[in-house]
C-alpha cells in the first residue's frame, strides 16, 4: 500500500505540474498620438502587471529622436544612446515624444508628418528593446491610436480589432512592438483578399499613388508568388507618397513602401513592386558578406513570376537579360556586406544559370528548381553564401559547376 500511495502521488505532481510552468499573460498597451504641429507623436506604454517585468532596455539611437519621457518606476538614461525602465509594481506606464520625419539623403524623407497624414515606421515609435521578465511572462499587445483632428484613418500591417486599434502579435519576439509601416490622415485605400492574405494599398490623397494597378498587378502574379514562398500572411500591407519621400522601395515584414512615381514595371522589365514584396515574403537576411543572396533572389523573383504569370514574353526576358549582362559586366565579386545594382544584376544572371543546372541535374528522377533552393533558405535564420551552395548542391545531389566560381570567393 505505501508503493501504491507514492505512486498515486508522483502522478498528481506529474497532472500539477503543467500548472506551476503556467505562462503568466499581461496586457500591454500601446498609445500613439501624432502632434502634427510639432511633427511628433505622443506614445506611451501602459503594462497591467508592471512586477512581472523586470526590466526593458531600449536602444533609443544617437540621433536626439526620443524626449520627454516620464515612467511610473525608475527610468534611467546613459547618453542619447540607451535608456532602461524598470516598471513599478501594479498598473505601470512609459510615456515619451518621438520626432517622426527622417531624412534620408538630401531633400528627401523616408519618414515624414504633414498636417495632413503621417507616414513612418512603427520600429521608429518604439523603439527595440532587451525585455527581462519574471518566470514565463506573454505580453499581449494592442497599439490604439489618437488622430488629430480631420485625420479620416490608419492603417498598419497587424490585425484591425477596433477603430484605429490593431493587435501586436510577433511569435519570435518577447517584447511584441509595432514593427512595420504605418500611415495615417487623410488616406485612400483600396483593399483586395488574395489568397488568405487581407492586402490594402494607402496614401494620402493627393499623392499620385495607382493604388488600383498596383492590387491589378498583385492579383496577376499572387498564385506564381504562392507556389514559390509557401506562406499566407494574414495582412499585406502597402503605403506609398509623393516628393520628397525616399525614391524607392523599403520593406518590413509585414508591410513595404513605394514611391508614388515609381513605375509598376521598369522600362527595363524589372519591378520595384515585385522586388519589395518577394523580401517581405522570403523574409531572407544575410550574414558573412552575403547580401548578394539577399538582394539576387530578391530581383531574379521580381522578374521570374513576371514571366511564369505571362506578363513578359521570351523575347523580352531576353532583353532583360541582355540588359542585365551590360549593366553587371565590370562585376568581379558578388561577396559585401550592402550590394549596389551591377552587384544585383549580376547576382541574378548566377541565379539564372544556377536554376537552368538544377532542372538538368535532376530532370531524370525528381525534377528540382531554384525554388526548393530558396525554400530552403527561408528555413534559416540568416542565409550566407555557404548555405546557399550547400543548399544547392543538396537539391541537385551533385557539386554545382556553376557555383564554382571567383565571384563568390
Amino acid at each position: 500500500m505505501p508503493i501504491r500511495r507514492a505512486l498515486l502521488s508522483a502522478c498528481v505532481l506529474c497532472l500539477s505540474a503543467p500548472l506551476w510552468a503556467a505562462t503568466e499573460k499581461v496586457d500591454l498597451d500601446y498609445r500613439v498620438r501624432f502632434l502634427p504641429d510639432s511633427d511628433q507623436a505622443e506614445v506611451s506604454l501602459t503594462l497591467e502587471e508592471g512586477e512581472r517585468v523586470r526590466s526593458l532596455d531600449f536602444d533609443l539611437g544617437e540621433q536626439g529622436y526620443y524626449s520627454d519621457f516620464s515612467a511610473d518606476g525608475e527610468w534611467t538614461q546613459d547618453g542619447p544612446g540607451r535608456g532602461v525602465w524598470q516598471p513599478a509594481k501594479g498598473e505601470a506606464k512609459l510615456s515619451y515624444r518621438v520626432r517622426v520625419s527622417r531624412p534620408r539623403g538630401e531633400d528627401r524623407f523616408d519618414a515624414r508628418m504633414t498636417k495632413d497624414w503621417a507616414l513612418l515606421r512603427g520600429d521608429d515609435l518604439v523603439p527595440s528593446a532587451v525585455l527581462r521578465q519574471q518566470g514565463k511572462t506573454e505580453l499581449v499587445a494592442r497599439l490604439q491610436f489618437e488622430l488629430p483632428e480631420g485625420w479620416r484613418s490608419v492603417e498598419t500591417g497587424w490585425p484591425r480589432i477596433g477603430k484605429n486599434r490593431f493587435r501586436i502579435d510577433n511569435p519570435q519576439r518577447k517584447f511584441d512592438r509595432p514593427t512595420g509601416w504605418i500611415i495615417a490622415g487623410k488616406l485612400g485605400t483600396r483593399r483586395a483578399k488574395l489568397g488568405e492574405t487581407n492586402v490594402a494599398v494607402a496614401a494620402p490623397i493627393g499623392e499620385g499613388m495607382h493604388r488600383m494597378d498596383i492590387l491589378t498587378l498583385l492579383t496577376f502574379v499572387w498564385p506564381q508568388l504562392q507556389e514559390v514562398f509557401p506562406r499566407d500572411p494574414a495582412k499585406l500591407l502597402i503605403v506609398g507618397a509623393g516628393d520628397p519621400m525616399w525614391r524607392g522601395g523599403l520593406s518590413a515584414g509585414n508591410s513595404y513602401y513605394m514611391h508614388a512615381a515609381r513605375p509598376l514595371v521598369s522600362e527595363n522589365g524589372t519591378s520595384s513592386l515585385m522586388h519589395e514584396l518577394v523580401h517581405v515574403f522570403s523574409r531572407i537576411q544575410h550574414r558573412h558578406r552575403s547580401d548578394w543572396v539577399t538582394e539576387g533572389l530578391a530581383e531574379y523573383y521580381a522578374i521570374e513570376l513576371m514571366r511564369r504569370a505571362g506578363g513578359l514574353s521570351e523575347e523580352r526576358y531576353q532583353k532583360v537579360r541582355e540588359q542585365l549582362i551590360d549593366w553587371s559586366r565590370p562585376v568581379k565579386s558578388l561577396r559585401g556586406d550592402r550590394v549596389n545594382g551591377a552587384v544585383t544584376a549580376r547576382a541574378v544572371l548566377l541565379l539564372q544559370e544556377l536554376d537552368r543546372e538544377i532542372r538538368q541535374k535532376t530532370k531524370d528522377n525528381q525534377p528540382r528548381s531554384l525554388d526548393d533552393v530558396t525554400r530552403g533558405l527561408m528555413r534559416l535564420d540568416k542565409v550566407s553564401t555557404k548555405d546557399l551552395v550547400e543548399i544547392s548542391e543538396r537539391v541537385m545531389g551533385a557539386p554545382s559547376e556553376v557555383l564554382d566560381t571567383a565571384l563568390l570567393k
